[in-house]
């Protein structure tokens, strides 16, 4: 059988919530998703395994509708589904009693259970959360069932308060497959046996790297995944070099091409590095030319000569300060505090002349 792997898709959500592009990042999450459905229809996909956390919070029964449509839309293919710790299933939840399309399958129980797939000869195993934390190892007490050929687990957790596990024991269970949610990363914990699809798309600056879903074959001769990168955008971590010599200008041109050679679609969070003038000021306000940078960190310090402002000044506070510095490392906690105290002082002096 030929199937596809996703997790932690989070219909609804709106990251960096006041930036330029929030209002579209909740929408290329729903487009996401709808190209995973037709990868479905256009490869003919037998299998569709969703590890929790679909919707970003309690769906809406109009949301619960329009996702069923588009598994209606691929009948061929047998959708299994949990809810995560996201969209776990509270008392008036519409995951309840939402009669799903035939080939659509949610397992509702918060104990292990499986259904049964009987084409596919697969039983599926996993459970829902009723709450947004649960701190049992339940998918360590599973017992296979000797009612089918394939056996996969489809579980969402694997941190101390989300259904905890160890991938050991869980492997030792027997299963074909174990197709992991939660963990926005994509990971393959045992090659080719359990893995973490990772988000379908980044969902916050932390989600760095590359994300999409996994396709799988499982067959007689065993399980082979491979990972699919699908996201329109990511979040990415990026250090930009700062010298002496940099003006405003000349960062606010750097910072331009690096995005640019990264690409613009990206998100960015920004970490200035290196030695400045000490006589400039840069203005991170205006740094932002494509609407797209989340943050900058400026670790930038002065590049003063030490030694010179030492020797003007061996008889006043400054001189002082400095000297109590005597042998500083250039990354040490030290040295950063020699570089503020240096520029508040100059400061403080500009302001009293």
């Amino acid at each position: 059988m030929r199937f596809i792997h996703i997790a932690d898709v989070h219909l609804g959500a709106s990251p960096d919530a006041g930036k330029k592009y929030s209002e579209k990042r909740k929408n290329e999450i729903w487009d996401s998703f709808r190209k995973v459905i037709e990868v479905c229809r256009r490869e003919e996909t037998d299998l569709l395994l969703i590890a929790g956390d679909l919707f970003h919070r309690q769906p809406l029964l109009r949301e619960l509708k329009e996702v069923d449509a588009m598994f209606g839309s691929i009948p061929h293919t047998q959708v299994v589904l949990v809810a995560g710790n996201h969209d776990y299933i509270k008392k008036q939840s519409y995951y309840r009693n939402y009669a799903w399309n035939q080939n659509v399958h949610m397992i509702l129980s918060d104990e292990v259970s499986c259904i049964q797939l009987p084409t596919m000869n697969l039983a599926v195993y996993g459970c829902s959360y009723y709450e947004k934390e649960n701190q049992e190892s339940l998918y360590e007490q599973i017992e296979l069932k000797d009612i089918c050929r394939y056996h996969i687990l489809l579980a969402h957790g694997g941190d101390a308060s989300h259904l905890p596990f160890r991938k050991t024991v869980v492997d030792e269970i027997g299963f074909d497959y174990v197709a992991l949610g939660h963990i926005h990363k994509p990971e393959v914990l045992i090659p080719n046996r359990m893995a973490y699809a990772g988000a379908l798309e980044p969902i916050d600056r932390n989600d760095i790297g590359a994300h999409g879903f996994v396709r799988g074959i499982l067959d007689p001769s065993g399980c082979r995944i491979s990972f699919v990168e699908h996201a329109e955008r990511e979040y990415v971590h990026l250090d930009v070099p700062v010298d002496e010599k940099m003006t405003g200008y000349d960062l606010h041109t750097r910072i331009d091409e690096l995005i640019g050679q990264r690409g613009v679609q990206n998100m960015y969070c920004l970490s200035l590095e290196g030695r400045r003038d000490p006589d400039v000021a840069f203005d991170l306000s205006q740094m932002d030319t494509f609407g797209n940078v989340l943050e900058i960190m400026d670790h930038t310090r002065p590049a003063y000569d030490y030694e010179k402002l030492l020797g003007r000044n061996q008889e006043n506070l400054l001189g002082r300060y400095i000297a109590s510095f005597e042998g500083a490392e250039a990354d040490s906690t030290e040295y950063a505090a020699l570089c503020e105290g240096v520029q508040a002082l100059l400061d403080t002096r500009r302001e009293q002349t």
